[in-house]
Formats: structure tokens, sequence, C-alpha cells
């Protein structure tokens, strides 16, 4: 028997932008419960993209369109063994596997201040380049070599 959907949650727009998605991503950079220290965070990332020239929401869209992934592999057990399943990704966790790259590629640089390091991760996925593109270039690869158990999907 199939497990019940979610309450799908609606999400107020952020303060600055009126973007729904920046929203999502302010509260995906927040620790500990400090919105306004991940605001701050979030939206000197954007002042810095604003500075290079680009549209920052424009930029910021691009970035995270680029680096969703289409499809991913879910283990499957079938007769005792396991198999990497080639799947599609739903919406929700593309948007969510993301937004969790691309931070998780500014967190993972040191040295400078997070909106500066958020910053370049943004402008570099918005041009295809960047650890959260090959994240998800990885990520693309296994579900292509895993191509042959296909049939295995439920």
């Amino acid at each position: 028997m199939r497990r019940p959907l979610k309450k799908q949650r609606s999400f107020t727009p952020d303060l600055e932008y009126g973007s729904e998605t920046l929203s999502r991503f302010i509260n995906t950079v927040m620790w500990d419960g400090k919105k306004d220290t991940a605001r701050r965070i979030v939206y000197g990332a954007m002042g810095k993209i604003k500075e290079s020239g680009a549209d920052p929401l424009e930029t910021f869209d691009t970035a995270i369109r680029n680096v969703s992934p289409l499809m991913e592999v879910r283990s499957r057990r079938v007769g005792g063994a396991n198999y990497q399943v080639p799947r599609e990704v739903p919406s929700a966790r593309r948007m969510a596997l993301s937004f969790r790259w691309i931070i998780g590629a500014a967190r993972s640089g040191k040295g400078k201040p997070m909106a500066d390091k958020l910053a370049d991760q943004i402008l570099a996925a918005a041009k295809n380049e960047g650890d959260a593109i090959k994240k998800k270039d990885e990520m693309h690869r296994m579900a292509e070599a895993n191509k042959a158990f296909a049939h295995f999907a439920w």
C-alpha cells in the first residue's frame, strides 16, 4: 500500500525580491533557527551578483535550473541482489538537491565570508561550472551507467 502524499506547504515570498524560491533557499541556508543571519548571507550574495553586472534573481534561477538533476539512482533489492535503478527526480527533490549542493559547495570553501562564497557558487552554477554542477554530472553519469537496470523501476 502506498503512503499518503504529504500536504504541500505554501511559502511566503522573501522580503526583498518577492521570490518563493529565494525564500526556500534562505530557509535551507539557515542554521540553528538564525533566519536573520541566513537572510544577511543570501542578500549579501545577491548584492555581490548585482555588483558583477548580472540580474541577481535571474542569475539565481538559472543557477538552480542548471544544478537541478533530471535522473538519479535508487537502490532496489531484487532476488537477493541490490541494483542501482535510474529514476526521474521529482521536482521538489530536484530543487532541494540543487539548494543542498550549492550551499554545500559554498560551505566547503575556506577563507572568505559565506556571502562571497555563495555568490561565487551561484555565478559558477549559472555558467554551468563549479562543484555543484560536478555533483549533478556525477549523478547523471551514475544513472547512465546503470541504464541496463531501468526495467527494475517500480
